[in-house]
């Protein structure tokens, strides 16, 4: 490596070093906001603090690292460009490519070690995360409820007005929504005026006392029609003892075998979990298809109500239209009666299965959204460089004033497709690789442009007189005539 290629490595590494930090202080000081009201007056340790912030930070890394090397790009060519060093380089006979040669290098080597980061060390520090946050609300039940807002906790949400006690055990107006197993709407609801919370050591179970309130449950109907009143039972309560399984907040066994969460698992264990979780999806499609497909006789009871239906003479028409008329007129009324309830019975548990199956695949799509997210972040790692390099080059400004401009709105930009396009895949809407790899591909064009006007020095030039022209010339106009007015 020469003297030349050494400084310009050295000059990089100083400001991705100094920016990553700065970056990263304030992505872990947004992020974990929403846990700092829970974690003050506590009476926790202050190692339980620090272990709950590092654990926390990994994930963060996917944000920070792309953004830290677009920034550190701009600012170190663009000061190398302000300073004549680059125009130095070039009467020497080094262009952009030869000086960017070890730091692609570098790069290259980064987005190893970002994916080796994202598929081992963010699996493992997200499993301990939620391990921890076990722990802590084993000591501190009060700590799985967030005051003024609903939570979730496997199948139930809660929310409660007010905490008290000197861990917050003592809970006003409480309300609950207990989900139906199939995930699909509210099976119950409870709501009390008071509430206590207790928890054993070394206990997944998280007990609930609920005094004084009221216990609402949806009844099953018979058919649609029924099903859209929506009826409910009501019971009313002085005490009620509610056991919350915790397992939601870690769910894995003890002895650190690898949980069902898709943030919790390496690109093997992502594909085994896609697999089978594919495979049970086509299953329960086959069975619903195969229960919606069969004859009216093999459901609801049907063959029990045929038999009370026979015809008055045998039946050798083809046309459909003319079968009701071999059966008497009380027989006609009751066939048009069952065939109504076997349409509405069959459109009920469509409408049940529907969002049933859509949640699994829903599930299904963010196993391969993160998945793909391991790549994209050791993407973006170069997509950032090479966009980052020949613009500082071009636009010829160092330090933190243009650079942080250009970084931050690239930056914007490339999160809100990220962020957009994942949330159209997960809802089934594009395939899950595009949508995890929609940002990436939306500006390899802009690195590529950059790069081409950067090495043939070209620079990138925007003429604005195309908007800034007609808006003169509707002011002047406007001034003349204010003129002739007066005059």
């Amino acid at each position: 490596m020469k003297i030349l290629d050494r400084y310009i490595l050295i000059q990089f590494l100083q400001t991705l070093a100094t920016v990553f930090v700065i970056l990263f202080f304030i992505f872990i000081l947004q992020g974990v906001w929403l846990f700092i009201a829970e974690l003050a007056g506590k009476d926790l340790d202050i190692w339980v603090i620090v272990k709950f912030l590092l654990l926390y930070s990994p994930k963060m890394i996917p944000m920070v690292l792309p953004l830290s090397v677009l920034l550190a790009s701009i600012m170190t060519f663009g000061s190398f460009a302000e300073n004549y060093e680059f125009a130095a380089m070039k009467s020497s006979g080094i262009s952009l490519q030869r000086a960017m040669k070890y730091l692609s290098v570098f790069i290259c080597f980064l987005a190893l070690v970002s994916f080796w980061f994202a598929n081992n060390v963010i699996p493992k520090a997200e499993f301990e995360f939620i391990k921890l946050r076990r722990e802590i609300v084993q000591t501190k039940p009060a700590m799985a409820i967030a005051q003024g807002q609903f939570n979730q906790i496997g199948n139930i949400n809660i929310k409660v007005e007010k905490k008290s006690g000197e861990n917050g055990e003592k809970l006003e107006n409480v309300t609950m929504h207990i989900k139906a197993t199939n995930g699909i709407g509210n099976k119950s609801i409870i709501k009390a005026k008071h509430g206590l919370l207790s928890s054993a050591e070394n206990s997944n179970l998280l007990s609930m006392d609920l005094m004084d309130g009221n216990y609402y449950e949806d009844m099953t109907t018979k058919n649609y029609q029924d099903g859209l009143k929506q009826p409910f039972v009501k019971s009313s309560f002085d005490k009620y003892t509610l056991n919350i399984d915790l397992t939601s907040l870690n769910a894995s066994s003890d002895d650190g075998a690898s949980v069902n969460t898709n943030s919790m698992l390496n690109t093997t264990e992502l594909i085994y979990t896609i697999d089978s979780l594919t495979t049970d999806l086509t299953k329960e499609r086959n069975n619903y298809t195969a229960a919606i497909s069969a004859p009216f006789e093999l459901r609801y009871g049907g063959k029990l109500a045929l038999e009370q239906v026979k015809p008055v003479e045998k039946i050798n028409t083809t046309d459909v239209s003319k079968v009701l008329e071999h059966y008497s007129k009380e027989d006609r009324i009751r066939i048009v009666k069952l065939a109504m309830s076997f349409v509405s019975n069959t459109q009920m548990t469509m409408d049940n299965n529907e969002q049933y199956l859509f949640d699994r695949k829903k599930n299904i799509n963010k196993h391969w959204i993160v998945l793909h997210e391991k790549f994209v972040i050791a993407f973006s790692c170069l997509l950032m460089f090479y966009i980052g390099a020949p613009l500082g080059a071009i636009i010829r400004k160092g330090g933190l004033g243009l650079p942080i401009v250009f970084a931050i709105l690239i930056f914007i930009i490339y999160h809100f497709i990220n962020t957009f396009g994942k949330k159209v895949a997960q809802d089934d809407g594009i395939p899950a690789w595009f949508g995890s790899w929609l940002s990436s591909i939306v500006l390899l064009p802009l690195a590529v442009f950059f790069t081409y006007r950067a090495t043939k020095d070209l620079g990138v030039s925007i003429n604005f007189d195309v908007v800034i022209n007609p808006i003169k010339k509707l002011f002047t106009k406007k001034k003349n005539n204010n003129t002739n007015n007066v005059i």
